[in-house]
């Protein structure tokens, strides 16, 4: 997921003091200064351009496109390394992922950071640039309390441990409840363990109901089954503690349908043109303009275009073609060429 800052105004497009991200999409291209916040905020490009020369490019001895380009890549690379970091954690192959491109910013440099990634997919979804804020009304009423409370499972208090969990799930449940509506409340235990002595710990689900003594087996179980799936192996025999809690209340999520199908059909003729330089190939291109509230499903354009809307816009650069889904969604793959 690439989740991108709300567009703010270009800070010198608008006469700010300090050049910003958006001022480097701005003076790149990738932003339609007659359509920027659906055409309510007045930006200028040329006071862009001249502050990301004046402040970036003459100090380090490069032009203004330069200075531009350096930026917008500077930015990309950050988020592409915090993708590979995180990737390497979780030990995902992140080239095999679809990048899901939502917020003001996000959808404008997502070509790039799936360029760097070798991501084949980028899904930029309907309404994306404010797309927090629909998660956040669309989201299950929840709230999680984490406490510590050492305890080794050899021997396993089985009653304190009750007691603790009974507290936070009274605690929990009481505060979803005031954001709830009147839906079901259900909650969801865990615990937080590591074999003793070591610094980081691994989230494992607790079963439901009071724990008995009998559980400590179960628990053991499920550690190191969690284990050797992150880890290929586990320690036989080796003391396991407990380092904290974790009750979640929450009301239930419901599954989205899956998108039906659709047959591919034309783009409707391009609202304009816009000259972009591409930070992939430090090129100038030709995009096509297009307003998304024009396109429907099924429709296919090649890159490099750009998609327009209130909220954002989205970049789909020459690496990859466009088509949109039964949802809405643009969609956008990696040429095969």
């Amino acid at each position: 997921r690439s989740a991108g800052s709300e567009p703010g105004p270009a800070s010198y497009g608008r006469g700010g003091t300090q050049p910003t991200v958006t001022d480097a999409d701005l003076a790149l291209g990738k932003i339609d200064p007659t359509r920027f916040a659906g055409g309510k905020i007045p930006i200028h490009p040329d006071k862009a351009r001249a502050a990301l020369a004046a402040h970036v490019g003459a100090p380090l001895g490069i032009d203004g496109p330069g200075a531009a380009l350096g930026v917008s890549e500077i930015v990309d690379e950050n988020m592409a390394n915090a993708a590979r970091v995180h990737a390497v954690e979780r030990g995902a192959a992140v080239a095999e992922r679809t990048l899901v491109a939502f917020g003001g910013a996000a959808p404008l440099h997502a070509s790039r950071l799936a360029e760097k990634l070798g991501i084949a997919r980028v899904v930029v979804p309907a309404d994306a640039g404010v797309g927090s804020a629909i998660g956040f009304l669309a989201a299950p009423a929840a709230y999680e309390m984490i406490r510590s409370r050492y305890m080794r499972i050899d021997p396993f208090d089985a009653a304190a441990a009750n007691a603790l969990l009974d507290d936070m799930a009274a605690a929990a449940v009481m505060h979803a409840r005031e954001a709830a509506g009147g839906r079901t409340i259900t909650t969801r235990r865990a615990a937080f363990m590591r074999y003793a002595g070591q610094g980081h710990e691994i989230n494992i689900a607790l079963p439901d109901g009071n724990l008995s003594a009998a559980d400590a087996e179960k628990l053991r179980h499920a550690f190191e089954t969690e284990y050797r799936r992150q880890f290929a192996r586990h320690i036989p025999d080796a003391a396991i503690e407990i380092m904290s809690w974790v009750v979640v209340a929450s009301t239930s999520e419901s599954t989205p349908p899956r998108l039906a199908k659709t047959s591919a059909r034309s783009a409707p003729a391009a609202d304009g043109e816009q000259r972009v330089l591409d930070t992939k190939s430090g090129r100038e291109v030709v995009a096509k303009v297009y307003s998304r509230d024009r396109l429907e499903p099924g429709m296919q354009m090649p890159g490099p275009c750009l998609i327009v809307e209130a909220g954002t816009s989205t970049y789909v650069s020459p690496t990859f073609d466009l088509s949109v889904d039964s949802g809405g969604a643009l969609v956008l793959d990696r040429r095969r060429a």
